[in-house]
């Protein structure tokens, strides 16, 4: 079996690839870099002229002749190889009649237990989300802490530390009061905190127990976030804008966090991401993958998450079972009661719809960025 050619499929905001062999199985993967998918074109289509006429069984061979290759590095490259990878697991998978999981050890679970974001921003309507999301099933949720910035920045209260301090805090308690003891609480600060923020708000919500941190401050030092760390007692969760798997081992030996997300479609795929699980549970760290994309995205994260034994919880898209991505498969994800069950399909486990650039045509999305009251920007 060799492989033949790279299809591109831009299919809404997503970008997915088909790699196709001389014996008509292929396999699907998803490019990570949602921000620069036609960066991530170019990068492909340079890297289809290594492919054709591989053989795709060779996966770790391909993966470091492709990271290797011409010195350079950086999230397009990795969002590349990312789908590569994918799709490289894919058609081994198929290939063999077993699920990728199976190739990485075999199954430790047999579904796994999900969270859904809450897209409210205030107190009031967070406690009311949450409580819905429960109903359906879910045991735990992401809270969107810092808000829609794009909602505050002509707000002057968004710029008075102990304000905006104690507005996020009142967010945590409202939830908290709502739905109980018995759900878990993700709060989710999208690096939009500086520390001295991040350490008064952590100190002000420790009593609600939430279950993790996530990215409280940019995630540019790893040593700011250690600093952050040691100063409170609520996990850090940190590794989604991570593009190799020394960015994890930093993170691990200056303890910057106890949950750590990679994200198969940016880090290079399935391939490191089960090396840094590897490497977490030697440091006593569980994973939680990160999954704002696709369905190929989430069927990739489920076999991982299978095949490992520090799996915590997985990110589940609100709009997967809100409508049109699991419309983009021909057999959707099922779920049972805030649990994904794992695919026993060939393969990661599911198929795009055949015509899916034609029933979702491209939607790039444009640059952005988050501005404050005063007009300057921070991170996003």
């Amino acid at each position: 079996m060799i492989i033949t050619s790279l299809e591109l499929l831009p299919a809404g905001k997503y970008l997915f690839i088909k790699l196709h062999t001389d014996e008509g199985v292929f396999g699907t993967g998803e490019v990570g870099a949602w921000g620069y998918l036609d960066g991530c074109i170019g990068v492909l289509k340079k890297m289809e002229g290594y492919l054709i006429g591989q053989d795709p069984f060779r996966i770790e061979h391909h993966w470091n002749y492709l990271y290797r290759s011409m010195y350079f590095r950086g999230s397009i490259l990795m969002s590349a190889l990312s789908a590569i990878d994918i799709a490289l697991w894919d058609i081994k998978g198929k290939a063999l009649g077993v699920p990728v999981y199976e190739l990485l050890g075999g199954k430790c679970r047999d579904k796994v237990r999900s969270y859904e974001a809450c897209f409210q921003f205030t107190p009031e309507s967070m406690a009311r989300r949450c409580l819905e999301i429960k109903a359906s099933g879910f045991d735990a949720a992401r809270l969107m802490i810092t808000g829609d910035i794009r909602l505050q920045q002509a707000e002057r209260r968004s710029s008075v530390y102990n304000a905006k301090v104690s507005d996020y805090i009142a967010k945590v308690k409202a939830v908290r009061e709502a739905v109980g003891d018995d759900f878990d609480l993700i709060l989710e600060c999208h690096r939009s905190m500086d520390p001295m923020e991040a350490i008064a708000f952590a100190k002000g919500v420790e009593e609600y127990r939430p279950l993790f941190l996530e990215d409280p401050i940019p995630p540019d030092s790893p040593e700011a976030m250690a600093d952050v760390a040691r100063r409170v007692n609520i996990p850090i969760a940190t590794g989604e804008r991570f593009i190799n798997i020394q960015e994890f081992e930093t993170a691990f030996q200056l303890r910057a966090a106890k949950y750590v997300r990679p994200d198969v479609c940016a880090l290079g795929g399935l391939t490191p991401s089960k090396k840094v699980a590897a490497m977490a549970e030697a440091n006593y760290c569980k994973i939680v993958p990160h999954n704002p994309l696709g369905p190929v995205s989430t069927a990739a994260c489920l076999q991982l998450d299978a095949a490992i034994p520090n799996f915590a919880i997985q990110e589940f898209p609100s709009f997967y079972h809100a409508g049109s991505e699991a419309e983009m498969t021909k057999e959707p994800l099922e779920e049972d009661a805030g649990y994904i069950l794992i695919p026993d399909r060939p393969g990661i486990g599911i198929e795009l719809v055949d015509d899916i650039c034609e029933r979702f045509p491209a939607k790039p999305r444009s640059i952005s960025a988050q501005v404050a009251y005063d007009g300057s920007v921070y991170d996003v």
